[in-house]
């Protein structure tokens, strides 16, 4: 069950029938090194999966449970480094913006504009964003019912832009730990745009290691299998080679427990192509 609408991102198409896509790369931005790096093995994987990919990559996260958490390089650095990326491997890139001065820059080098959950109502960004006409992706907020996104699309469609996408990414279940109710998805592809399952984020547990968020990796790979089943255009995953390592000053990665081993992709493509194709042959 695929969206009738389709979004292009640089040379990939998202819904409409198309085949499933993957947006993937490592929470943060490094370095470029780092960054170069794992976008040449992204693209090494997905090419030999036929997976269409988009590279992401935040060049700040702004949302972290602590003052001295690693947020990345910053805006004018990070957007230099996947400007680098873009150039290098050809990829389209996505990353995170936080504020409406951030847009402008962000779409000079950007594809897809990503509005993180906890600003998927803040209307002045999503003006901004759809102004661009650049695809927006916007992430459910961790607090919001997915009928709720029907007035995100309505803000981003009164640009004139129809170039949306919407991404789950699990829903806040008491303290410290997030649920996934796969309702949503078809709930959210019912406004006519390709829907996405962040199936790393979904595994979250937020705030949970007291001064940064926890994780549960072990159940990534049954979530994503799980969201192919139901029905999706394209999956979202942040994807490290290592991604219980520390920055060079000895901080954790940003959102290490979470994210899943760049070895552990291969499997898990060819297990989620195997599910689509299994659905193909299901008659009505």
């Amino acid at each position: 069950m695929t969206s009738e609408r389709s979004v292009t991102v640089g040379g990939v198409t998202i819904g409409g029938g198309a085949p499933l896509a993957l947006i993937g790369g490592p929470c943060a931005i490094e370095d470029e090194r780092h960054a170069l790096m794992m976008a040449e093995r992204l693209q090494r994987v997905t090419s030999a999966a036929r997976v269409p990919f988009i590279y992401k990559s935040s060049y700040d996260k702004a949302n972290r449970s602590s003052v001295h958490s690693y947020r990345g390089p910053g805006l004018k650095e990070g957007l230099r480094i996947l400007a680098r990326v873009k150039e290098t491997s050809g990829l389209p890139v996505l990353s995170d913006v936080h504020d409406v001065s951030e847009v402008g820059p962000a779409a000079e080098v950007l594809d897809v504009l990503q509005v993180p959950a906890f600003l998927c109502r803040q209307t002045d960004l999503l003006l901004a964003c759809g102004g661009t006409r650049k695809p927006v992706n916007v992430k459910k907020g961790q607090f919001m019912a997915p009928r709720d996104m029907g007035n995100v699309v309505d803000k981003i469609r009164s640009t004139g832009n129809e170039s949306i996408l919407l991404t789950e990414r699990g829903t806040s279940f008491g303290y410290n730990n997030l649920v996934v109710d796969f309702r949503g998805l078809p709930i959210m592809r019912s406004f006519g745009y390709p829907v996405i399952f962040d199936a790393t984020h979904a595994v979250q547990l937020p705030g949970g290691a007291g001064d940064r968020s926890g994780g549960e990796r072990q159940y990534v790979q049954a979530l994503a299998r799980a969201a192919v089943a139901v029905g999706v255009d394209a999956l979202f995953m942040e994807i490290h080679e290592d991604p219980d390592r520390t920055m060079p000053d000895g901080r954790p990665l940003s959102d290490g427990p979470n994210m899943l081993r760049l070895d552990d992709l291969p499997r898990l493509l060819d297990e989620l192509a195997a599910i689509r194709d299994g659905l193909g042959k299901v008659g009505p």
